[in-house]
Parts: structure tokens; C-alpha cells; sequence
């Protein structure tokens, strides 16, 4: 079906004229479009069948090794004025970005189809949810697209003829060019432009480009907030479900949170744990004054490295079918996918994820010959695109157009020492100062550095659509909108250490105990003690029957301690990062975060 909506066909006719494709597939949805674009890729080896029988209606797809990951350094916002992108983005004149780009699209579609993908970011009609058009040159992309997304003519058939309020995605892979790649957001166009990539995260553009910059752009504009956050609901024996959004760096547990398997002892009471949303969430005043979230999305784009049945069961099981595979290594024995991590038994005849070795020869070892150590067979980014409708804890209210009320939301990092398990912030004008101050410390196995402070405000510092200062504002006025109804900010930190490096708490699934008390918090069910950084449990407060021999009520105690003299460290390098890192570089850093900020040291004393 082709849209009747003019603002739509104006703007497809002219990126037609420009990309000059030889034919032109508007994308309807249907499984009989998709099974033939599946063959298509089969036939022309842009994509590889899996075994039918283990894998049902799985595929493989390779990247090239230029072209494995998100592009922070070729990712840009123009903004027409320089000072509304801020110091986190990258920033050209829209005219000169326009200029620079334009003559890469003339023709790049030559020999080539156009598929154009009207989608939908969240349930179909929701009040929540935002329309999109992506024109691509990739089969790729629209069965990524048809996984991520709500995709097809339902789309069209609910989008109004008259309205202008969609996003204009263009994308071509082009040459795979990483000399002229870009990925570039225009958000006062509410257009993306997308060119010379075909690795997921450049180029669904529903995805981070969408749901994270533009969208956060909307939101600001339109009074309501698109966040780099999971959303899980938590159900409780008597039925009642609570439900939480959380944002974390990433390396720190966020698609492990999402979809949670609670301790044995809390499965017994009858506790359950859903999944909304692994990644994304939108979130708009209710009618009732409350905040309400969907997410985004209809599926799960996962890092594959480090997921199996141990670490993340949910996740593995929502790859069982009609999955897409990128950059993880083939079983040539019998076409299924393999794994760092997945298990212990790398497959014999295992073909690396590049397909060839350095001389064009298909790998046939394991082991590397020169060094005699074994060969990472999966690239470390490799990926899984797989329907949230496969994940065996989602949620009821998945499809909800209405979405979820929240009551809690969390922040997190990854830090040995100075951050306490958990703690609550004394109201959401701290609490976005606590959001502001998200950082996490890095591994030795991610930098070579360990320990280095990375700053991620939010976790949204590659995502906020413009100035970082104003975003925070945004944030604040969110506040004094929903006053009283607000959900109540929590912090947690599931990596602290003790003074011989070992991690004090188990993390994973019996992270359920300290959700348990945050829950607690916000139905009044629990007191806290009042600390200078904000209201930390007693510790008798957190449930750890069934930890014997593991955790202690002493080892509760040292999880949940504020030490004062560590603290008064993290309040001046937080003066620094905002006065050096934002302010400094242009970013709009609202009083109050200062404020919370004197008033945090006031109370820490000298």
C-alpha cells in the first residue's frame, strides 16, 4: 500500500529523484514480502539460512570488518545553532551537513531497489507512540526493521493523510565507506541521514537515531521524555504489579535487570518478573497525572558475547527463532550459531565471523597456528535481532497503547568503592542530580585502564538529541509537572567491592532483593536512614534468606555505608565535570543541579 499522505510522498519523491533507484518496494508487512526478500538475500549471499530445525526461521548476516559498531566520532546532530547540540554532540551547519551529503546520495541507488518502510515506534495509535518513513537500499535493514518496529501497511492505514509529524529516515549503505561514512540527525527537520554503513546501530533508524536523539528532541518540545531505559514490572503474590524503568551505562547489567529471574525463595512466594521494554522507554503524563512508559520497540538488538542460559536465560531463549544473527560464528556441522560465552565447547568446524582469514581462506581450526592460542570466533559486538514476542517473561501489558504507570526509576554505574548498593534521592529535583551524575569505572578488559571515571549522565550521553544543560532542564521541568505523582529516583550499584577486589554482592537475579526494597519505598512499607547522598536501607531491610554463607547482615552493612571522606572526592570531580566538561563547552547547567550540589556538600561537612 502506497501512503495518501502528501507531506510523505513530497518528501519520497524528491529523495527518489536524488538516490535514483531502479525499482522502488514499498514495504507491506506481510510474511509473504518478507519471505521473498529472505530468499532474495539467500540467493544473492547477503544473508545465510540457518538450520531450519534448530533455528526456525533464523538467518545469518555478516558485517564488514570496517563496519561493526556505532559510530560516536561520524554521529552528528545540526542543529541550526551550535550552542543547541552542546558539548556531548557532534555539530555542523545543517546547510553544510545537507551540502556535504547530498552529492554522496546522487545516484547512490543505481542498479539498486528502494525499499521504503513506514513504521511504528510503539503500539500502532498509541498516544505514546511516533510514525516513521525509512527509505533504504538494504534487505538488512527492513528485516531488522520488521523485528524492531511495527512495520507495514497497518502503519499507513492509521497514519493521517494531512499530518506532517513523522520522521524522514534515508539510508544507504552506499560503498561501506568509512572515510565517508555518517550518521547525522537534523532534529528541527526531524530527519535522519544515514550513509556508507550497514551495521545495525547506524542504520535501523528507528533505533538509537529515532527513539533516543530525534525523539528526546520531541520530548523536550512536546513535554514528555524518551530515555535510555529498560522497563520491567514487578508482581508481587497478591497480584499487584509495580513497575520501574532503570538506566545503566553499558557493561553493567541492563539487559540482565529487564528480564530478571527472581531468587528461588521469592519464586516460591509467587514473585514474577516481566519484561516491557530491554532498552528504550517513552514516557507521557497519564491522564491520572502519572508518568506511563512504552517502549518503542518490538524487539531485542542484543550484544550475543557474554549471553547464555546461566547469564541471561530470557534473552537466549527470545534467539530461538526467527532471530537475526550478525558477526557471531557459524557451526558449519550443522548451520547453527556459536558464541563467546554461550558455552564451553566452541565448535570444531567453526567459521569466524568475518567468513575468511588474513590470506581469503575459510577458517577450519580453532586455533591460531602463529600463536597457538584460540581464535575469537565472534566478533565482540556481535548481535542478535529477535521478537520481544519470543521472550518467555514479557510482559501483559506489552502492547498496552497506554502503556505502564511508574512508580520507580533507576540509575547505576559500575563502582568498586564509593557508591553504596542502593540508596534513594531525597526528592526528583536530587534525584536528576543523581541522574546527572551517572559514571562508571572502567575494566581492565575494556580500556587497559582500570578504574578510569567515565561520566554517562543518564546513560544517554551519545543519545541526548541536543544541549545536555537544557536536556537536564527538561528533566527538572518534568518535575514540577508531575509534582507529587512523580516516580521516586533510586540509585544502585551491584558492583561494589571489598578491600580484596571481590565483588560483595552476588548481582543477577538476586538483584530481585534490592527491587524488593525500593518497592517498599514507594508503597511506604519501609523506613530508611537519611544520609548526606540520600536514604540508604537499614540493612536488616534487605532480604537475604537464602544467601547463607554468602551475604551477611555485616556485609549489608558495608554495601549500604556512606563513607564521607570517598563522597566529598565525588562532589568535587562532579564540580569539575560540570564546570570543565559541560558548562565550560557550552552546556546550559540548570542552578539547581549547583545547588543540590551545595547542598550535598553541607551536609557531607568539612
Amino acid at each position: 500500500m502506497i501512503t495518501k499522505n502528501q507531506n510523505v510522498l513530497k518528501w519520497f519523491e524528491e529523495m527518489k529523484a536524488l538516490c535514483k533507484p531502479d525499482n522502488v518496494v514499498w514495504i507491506d508487512g506481510s510474511e509473504e514480502q518478507l519471505a521473498q526478500l529472505r530468499e532474495e538475500a539467500f540467493r544473492t549471499g547477503e544473508m545465510i539460512k540457518l538450520n531450519e530445525e534448530k533455528l526456525p526461521g533464523c538467518i545469518y548476516h555478516r558485517t564488514k570488518p570496517n563496519d561493526v559498531a556505532r559510530v560516536e566520532d561520524r554521529t552528528f546532530i545540526c542543529s541550526r545553532r551550535k550552542e543547541d547540540a552542546g558539548p556531548t554532540n557532534n555539530w555542523m551547519d545543517p546547510k553544510e551537513m545537507y551540502a556535504m551529503l547530498t552529492p554522496m546520495y546522487d545516484g547512490v541507488m543505481k542498479g539498486r531497489t528502494m525499499y521504503v518502510i513506514p513504521y511504528s515506534m510503539g503500539p500502532i495509535g498509541s498516544p505514546i507512540a511516533k510514525v516513521g518513513f525509512e527509505l533504504t537500499d538494504s534487505i538488512y535493514v527492513v528485516l531488522n526493521m520488521a523485528i524492531m518496529t511495527r512495520m507495514g501497511d497497518k502503519v499507513i492505514e492509521a497514519f493521517p493523510d494531512d499530518s506532517n509529524d513523522f520522521v524522514r529516515g534515508l539510508h544507504s549503505k552506499a560503498d561501506v565507506d568509512p572515510e565517508k561514512r555518517y550518521i547525522v540527525q537534523f532534529p528541527e527537520d526531524n530527519t535522519i541521514w544515514s550513509i556508507n554503513s550497514a551495521y545495525g546501530g547506524n542504520v535501523l533508524l528507528g533505533k538509537k537515531c529515532f527513539a533516543l536523539r530525534i525523539a528526546s528532541f520531541q520530548g523536550k518540545n512536546e513535554g514528555w521524555m524518551a530515555e535510555h531505559m529498560l522497563i520491567l514490572g514487578v508482581q508481587k503474590p497478591d497480584g499487584t504489579t509495580t513497575y520501574i524503568t532503570a538506566a545503566f551505562p553499558s557493561a553493567c547489567g541492563k539487559t540482565n535487570l529487564a528480564m530478571l529471574i527472581p531468587p528461588e525463595g521469592y519464586k516460591k512466594k509467587g514473585y514474577k518478573v516481566f519484561t516491557v521494554g530491554d532498552d528504550i522507554a517513552w514516557m507521557k503524563q497519564g491522564p491520572d497525572g502519572r508518568l506511563y512508559a512504552i517502549t518503542p520497540e518490538n524487539g531485542f538488538f542484543g550484544v550475543a558475547p557474554g549471553t547464555n542460559a546461566k547469564s541471561n536465560f530470557n534473552a537466549l531463549e527470545s534467539t530461538k527463532k526467527n532471530a537475526i544473527f550478525t558477526n557471531v560464528a557459524i557451526n558449519k556441522d550443522d548451520m547453527t550459531v556459536w558464541w563467546e560465552g554461550l558455552d564451553k565447547n566452541p565448535p570444531e568446524n567453526a567459521q569466524e565471523w568475518t567468513g575468511l582469514d588474513v590470506n581469503g581462506k575459510e577458517w577450519t581450526s580453532q586455533i591460531d597456528e602463529k600463536t597457538g592460542k584460540k581464535k575469537v570466533l565472534a566478533h565482540p559486538n556481535s548481535r542478535f535481532t529477535a521478537p520481544a514476542q519470543n521472550c518467555p517473561c514479557l510482559s501483559p501489558e506489552f502492547n498496552n497503547p497506554n502503556g505502564v504507570p511508574i512508580s520507580a526509576m533507576i540509575f547505576g554505574g559500575r563502582r568498586a568503592s564509593t557508591t553504596p548498593l542502593v540508596y534513594q534521592s531525597f526528592d526528583w529535583t536530587h534525584g536528576t542530580y543523581v541522574g546527572s551524575a551517572v559514571s562508571s569505572e572502567t575494566t581492565a578488559a575494556a580500556t587497559g585502564a582500570v578504574g578510569v571515571l567515565r561520566h554517562d549522565p543518564m546513560a544517554m550521553k551519545p543519545f541526548i538529541g541536543y544541549n545536555v544543560g537544557d536536556y537536564w532542564n527538561h528533566w527538572l521541568e518534568m518535575g514540577e509537572k508531575l509534582g507529587d505523582k512523580a516516580p521516586k529516583i533510586f540509585n544502585v550499584n551491584w558492583f561494589r567491592q571489598d578491600e580484596n577486589g571481590n565483588f560483595m554482592w552476588p548481582g543477577f537475579g538476586d538483584n530481585m532483593r534490592v527491587l524488593d526494597w525500593i518497592i517498599d519505598r514507594c508503597e511506604g512499607k519501609v523506613d530508611a536512614v537519611e544520609t548526606p547522598i540520600g536514604f540508604v536501607p537499614k540493612p536488616e531491610d534487605i532480604n537475604i534468606e537464602g544467601l547463607e554463607g554468602e551475604v551477611s547482615l555485616d556485609t549489608v552493612k558495608h554495601l549500604v555505608d556512606v563513607d564521607k571522606d570517598l563522597w566529598k572526592k565525588e562532589i568535587k570531580e562532579m564540580r569539575r565535570y560540570y564546570d570543565e566538561d559541560i558548562k565550560a563547552k557550552g552546556g546550559n547547567i540548570p542552578q539547581a543541579l549547583y545547588d543540590e550540589l551545595d547542598k550535598i556538600e553541607a551536609r557531607l561537612g568539612k
